[in-house]
């Protein structure tokens, strides 16, 4: 039986690459007129933290639906197992870009997740040359679990986002090590 390759969830998935740059847009353009500030806690929040960090939460949200949907319904297709992760690693990288300009997250830590995708695909690529299958890990779900909460903080410039970010940061550099335990064996042979 062939599969419909437009369903639900691979247009699910390319709503999140377009959702990616409304996200960019609202939170370096300079709507700057604060809705809500607290002085004592250094917490400012604008109408743009607002707009993109509810269109980051909303495209966060389809990424679960996608998934969900794809596997319930028997609607998993080759292009959903490509543009899926495509999809994520834009929303994300356009947010944390994003929050760079902003001050709110230094770079290094951007270059150590960007890195590891880099490095978690490369493995995946060169297993999938080879036939095998490198599913995504438990630990890989907690690190994107984590990333996206954070990365919700620090669009909201809320209290403890960075402290959040950093446990996000950690887990995702203990997942890429567990991706490159279970690809060692592609490289040694």
């Amino acid at each position: 039986m062939r599969k419909i390759t437009w369903n639900i969830p691979n247009m699910l998935s390319l709503l999140r690459v377009f959702l990616a740059p409304l996200v960019l847009i609202f939170l370096t353009f300079q709507f700057t007129y604060p809705v809500y500030a607290v002085e004592e806690l250094e917490l400012r929040v604008t109408v743009g933290d607002i707009l993109a960090g509810t269109v980051f939460i909303l495209a966060a949200l389809t990424d679960t639906a996608d998934g969900y949907i794809a596997r319930k319904k028997g609607m998993v297709t080759n292009l959903g197992k490509f543009i899926d992760p495509v999809a994520d690693k834009v929303l994300v990288m356009a947010a944390l870009i994003s929050l760079v300009e902003l001050q709110r997250i230094p770079a290094w830590i951007v270059v150590v997740i960007l890195s590891r995708d880099l490095i978690v695909t490369g493995v995946r690529m060169v297993a999938a040359a080879e036939g095998v299958v490198i599913a995504a890990s438990r630990g890989g779900k907690v690190k994107t679990v984590f990333q996206i909460v954070a990365i919700s903080m620090l669009i909201f410039n809320l209290p403890f986002g960075i402290q959040v970010m950093w446990i996000a940061m950690i887990l995702t550099v203990w997942s890429g090590m567990d991706y490159l335990v279970k690809g060692k064996k592609l490289f040694t042979d």
